[in-house]
């Protein structure tokens, strides 16, 4: 069962939305580069000014309890985005490691506000503000007035691609364009075009980054320094150990109940225990598509349901990126 080419194009959506199941941690400090570069898989010491990073923050067995878009305000004053749901836990662990270093870490999500924005208008947007055309590309909106991100695109581009940012304003602050107002949706419908999956409560403990392909979308650096369950992510990548991936997947319609995040998935082959969970899951314009952690070896033939081994019928499609090799 190979992936097959998703050929409806994303619906050419267009818009901006806020976007309250975010939250954001902000470490401020001389020491605060520092310190989250030893405590995420990304290399935060050397973030630039210009440029965003994806990043997790796993246990000591290389497990993700969090995951985020970082990005500097400043040298000493850095944001990590996140899902607000696990915020509270995850900035008491953190701050637990603080220790001496010159780093104080806040809840700032009553100081921000997050918005997505999809489309044409992130097109307008991102050239205003001067964005870089790589991903995790970052830049000041005009007037300096918030920042924006630029997060992977929605489908494979030229031809699908819907290009997409994360805003981030002062709370209150109203965007430096007019736009039209995109549905909840739709969003979360770009996300999973997207093939990139930000973990919330429901599933933190339950991967380690490959799992979610974080490896093949910029979210580990194999070459940066020690942080909590490095030696177990280098493990997965260096030794072929990793048996699990996250793929896209559409089911069959109609779907009797929806996809839910943390719903099992099943394989043909074996009716007792699931091969997967379902890690965000979305319907838009009469489909049903989702992104699912499952095992390498579900998606090379028979066939996958969710929810049952009785549930709706799901079909493996491509990603719009590459996945890396196992070393």
């Amino acid at each position: 069962m190979p992936p097959i080419l998703d050929t409806t194009a994303v619906p050419p959506l267009d818009g901006a939305l806020p976007l309250p199941q975010w939250g954001l941690i902000r470490a401020r400090g001389a020491d605060a580069a520092k310190f989250l570069h030893g405590q995420l898989t990304q290399d935060i010491a050397l973030l630039g000014l210009s440029e965003a990073r994806l990043a997790a923050f796993c246990s000591p067995k290389g497990r993700m309890l969090a995951s985020f878009v970082g990005f500097k305000l400043a040298a000493d004053d850095l944001l990590l985005a996140c899902r607000r749901d696990l915020l509270p836990t995850t900035l008491k662990r953190l701050s637990m490691f603080v220790m001496r270093a010159q780093c104080k870490l806040t809840d700032a999500s009553a100081e921000f506000d997050l918005y997505g924005v999809a489309g044409p208008s992130a097109e307008q947007l991102g050239s205003a503000a001067g964005l870089g055309p790589a991903t995790w590309a970052k830049a000041s909106l005009p007037g300096n007035a918030g920042t924006c991100v630029r997060l992977p695109a929605a489908g494979a581009a030229p031809a699908q691609g819907v290009e997409r940012l994360l805003v981030c304003v002062p709370v209150g602050a109203p965007l430096p364009l007019a736009m039209p107002i995109l549905p909840p949706a739709a969003w979360d419908w770009l996300e999973i075009q997207s093939g990139v999956a930000i973990i919330g409560q429901a599933l933190t403990e339950a991967f380690v980054p490959q799992m979610l392909n974080y490896e093949s979308v910029g979210g580990v650096n194999f070459k940066k320094g020690c942080y909590p369950g490095q030696e177990v992510v280098a493990r997965s990548q260096f030794r072929g150990t990793l048996k699990r991936r996250t793929y896209r997947v559409a089911a069959s319609m109609p779907v009797s109940a929806p996809l839910t995040v943390g719903q099992e998935v099943f394989h043909s082959s074996d009716a007792e225990q699931a091969c997967g969970t379902v890690v965000a899951a979305a319907e838009w314009a009469g489909q049903v598509q989702a992104l699912v952690s499952m095992t390498t070896s579900a998606s090379d033939s028979g066939q996958l349901t969710a929810q049952s081994p009785q549930g709706p019928a799901l079909t493996v499609l491509t990603l719009p990126y590459t996945l890396l090799a196992d070393v």
